[in-house]
């Protein structure tokens, strides 16, 4: 949770909060807010929400002067409230309005920098010290290219990207408009593929392009290989978390959701709107379909489509539970079994 006493001094009133929410003040309109955290974190003066009830324990021992819920709210507290249609929501816009300007980069190309000379800029594009981008390559308006960061031979990057520090973008890559990767993140490297000739492992010629759409999200050291033939392609709002690995010739639906530590084996299909929770492995050459949610440490070894999925190999959400429940009573089912033997003299 963010700590918005690391971004004073901001003030408002609570009255002013409430405006800006569109909420309904209950309690002191004078009070004075100076900061943002979680209901456990909060102290006097700062300001939290409560959205959901697992959270109600938290709720009553919060030291928060205010909170941000819901129109029906019916909890005691000794807090103030502000009343919103979405606590959540109305929080967010706090946090904006209290933190501080976002860091901005001047447009132009640091003096350190390595440009080939045939690079294709946009306007008000800025490329930070000692990034190094090579020839053939096109960089949309108002992109920023960050501190380290390399760039392939002969890659296009939209407008408005944000490729921070320390990237690595092999060459031919192409990326759309709005598209974030954060630092370490390795796009278009070899894909994994080798083939035993006489003996010893030979290298495949990974050939293709990796492929990445408008508005994706890019987490720090993820990886994201280059296909054989073809693309490795991440549609048009997908979001991969930080040290999740995507092997060549995977498809990932528009607007998927991947967490950190996930791996993708090769050629797999992933469709739109999927959720994969962190460290679930994926075998290659399946085919995930939209809408399904996948649990963490999930392994998925067959093509499956809807609904959620748990467990190794992965099964129904309500089946793998059923399973779980299953498991633990074994020991007193072994223990009833055994009474049962002895009573017959087994």
């Amino acid at each position: 949770m963010l700590l918005c006493s690391q971004l004073k001094p901001v003030t408002f009133t609570l009255q002013e909060l409430a405006t800006i929410c569109d909420g309904e003040l209950v309690g002191d309109p004078a009070l004075k807010i100076t900061g943002a955290a979680s209901l456990a974190e909060a102290t006097a003066g700062e300001i939290s929400f409560f959205a959901n009830r697992k959270y109600v324990g938290a709720l009553r021992k919060t030291r928060a002067s205010a909170i941000f819920v819901a129109r029906d709210f019916a909890e005691p507290t000794g807090a103030a409230q502000i009343r919103v249609s979405n606590p959540m929501k109305a929080f967010e816009q706090v946090v904006l309005k209290l933190a501080p300007k976002p860091i901005t980069f001047a447009a132009g190309v640091h003096p350190s920098a390595i440009v080939d000379p045939s690079v294709q800029l946009g306007e008000r594009v800025s490329i930070q010290p000692h990034a190094v981008i090579e020839a053939g390559t096109r960089i949309g308006d108002s992109t920023i290219i960050g501190a380290g960061t390399y760039i392939g031979h002969e890659t296009m990057i939209g407008a408005g990207c944000l490729i921070y520090p320390r990237v690595t973008i092999r060459e031919r890559t192409r990326i759309g408009s709005g598209v974030i990767i954060h630092g370490g993140a390795v796009i278009g490297a070899d894909g994994f593929g080798f083939e035993v000739i006489e003996g010893r492992q030979e290298k495949i010629q990974q050939l293709g392009i990796v492929q990445i759409d408008d508005d994706v999200e890019i987490g720090a050291n993820a990886t994201i290989d280059r296909a054989r033939f073809g693309r490795t392609w991440i549609q048009e709002g997908a979001k991969i978390d930080n040290l999740v690995q995507v092997a060549h010739n995977v498809v990932i639906g528009k607007n998927t959701v991947i967490a950190a530590q996930t791996g993708i084996a090769g050629s797999v299909r992933i469709g739109q709107r999927v959720l994969i929770g962190g460290q679930a492995g994926i075998i290659g050459h399946i085919e995930i379909g939209d809408n399904t949610a996948i649990g963490a440490q999930s392994g998925i070894s067959k093509n499956i489509s809807g609904g959620a999925w748990w467990a190794t190999p992965a099964v129904p959400l309500a089946e793998a539970k059923q399973q779980i429940a299953w498991v633990r009573r074994l020991e007193k089912l072994f223990a009833r079994v055994k009474e049962i033997e002895k009573k017959l003299g087994l």
